[in-house]
């Protein structure tokens, strides 16, 4: 009987199944050592990104005079961090807390801190208050997306606004809530909603009514902010003891009062610009009610900071999500860039 050339000794089978096995595991552990080597590429570049901010872990105080305090937002193992620099330096070496937020404020040594809480399906929200020590004291379920955050010039008060419908104040189909804390006792006013409004010297009710952007007087009572309703922006003057707010004036949005009392930054949308950019900066007298624009040419999405009587601060996109610029508040001058990397900045004196 003559044989089968085709047939296949057990020898020859088993010989290419060693080899067939022996090329999957060299390609298995090709595609392994690729994968490790992206995955290390890819630390490398979130630890230290080219150009970016020089962050170290350290002791950040409210009571350290003389620095600013913000989030930062370079890539690495300190991103989202509270982060302290010499405030005359402000493109310096960054110092990095531990404590991530959102959204920061803090004035006379205690902080108002929004963060993400991180959940197996989705995220919820908190307004965390801090200490000189960014030691948490309180805190409170916050029902939306973080936008603006504040605390009073004694740090007796903080305040926090969040989206509870909609993601940004270009357009108009959005729905905000601005809450206030006493720092000391604890108790809050979960919503200004609930103050009675005077709106054009006469009580005012609606359905659709917003407030958001808080900013407070130094006397622990007085407090502006913006309301909408009916398609207009209004400053509101805002009275804690009485629980009133009384309109102002007209399209001012996410004001922030100087520390002398005086003024109010705001942004104010302009005619004739683009849906998603159309703000510009203004500096409103409360005196005569008349306002200056500034020379940043650029639309700005943000509740500005006084730096001093005479400087604002406030954020711009850029490439690690956003910097901050500064700009004299009177109109002179122009914009620059102060920080990369940079948002929610607080000076402490």
């Amino acid at each position: 009987m003559t044989a089968d050339p085709t047939a296949r000794t057990p020898s020859r089978t088993r010989t290419r199944m060693l080899v067939l096995l022996a090329a999957v595991a060299v390609l298995a552990g090709v595609a392994v050592a690729s994968v490790l080597h992206a995955s290390a590429r890819a630390e490398r570049r979130e630890q230290a990104q080219p150009g970016g901010p020089e962050v170290t872990a350290g002791r950040v105080a409210l009571t350290d005079g003389g620095r600013m305090v913000f989030r930062n937002m370079a890539w690495g193992p300190h991103r989202d961090e509270l982060t302290s620099v010499p405030a005359t330096d402000p493109a310096g070496p960054r110092t990095a807390s531990g404590v991530k937020c959102l959204r920061f404020y803090a004035a006379a040594g205690t902080g108002v801190c929004l963060q993400a809480v991180h959940g197996p399906v989705s995220d919820t929200y908190r307004a965390v208050l801090l200490d000189a020590r960014l030691n948490e004291t309180h805190h409170y379920d916050v029902p939306g997306i973080p936008s603006r955050a504040r605390v009073s010039p004694s740090g007796r008060f903080a305040a926090w606004t969040a989206f509870v419908g909609g993601d940004s104040y270009a357009g108009t189909n959005f729905s905000t809530r601005a809450a206030i804390a006493d720092v000391r006792t604890g108790k809050l006013i979960p919503s200004l909603e609930s103050f009675r409004i005077v709106k054009d010297g006469r009580g005012y009710r609606a359905a659709d009514v917003n407030f958001w952007g808080v900013t407070f007087a130094a006397d622990d009572r007085t407090f502006y902010a913006t309301m909408a309703t009916k398609g207009r922006a209004y400053l509101v003057r805002g009275d804690l003891t009485a629980r009133t707010v009384t309109t102002l004036r007209t399209n001012v949005e996410c004001p922030s009062l100087s520390p002398d009392g005086t003024r109010i930054a705001f942004k104010k949308r302009v005619p004739g610009l683009p849906k998603d950019a159309p703000w510009r900066m203004y500096v409103l007298d409360l005196r005569t009610l008349r306002d200056t624009p500034l020379a940043e040419p650029r639309s700005v999405d943000d509740q500005a900071v006084w730096r001093d009587d005479h400087t604002l601060v406030y954020a711009l996109p850029g490439d690690y999500g956003a910097d901050l610029y500064e700009t004299p508040a009177d109109g002179t001058g122009k914009p620059r860039r102060i920080s990369t990397a940079a948002v929610s900045p607080a000076y402490v004196p």
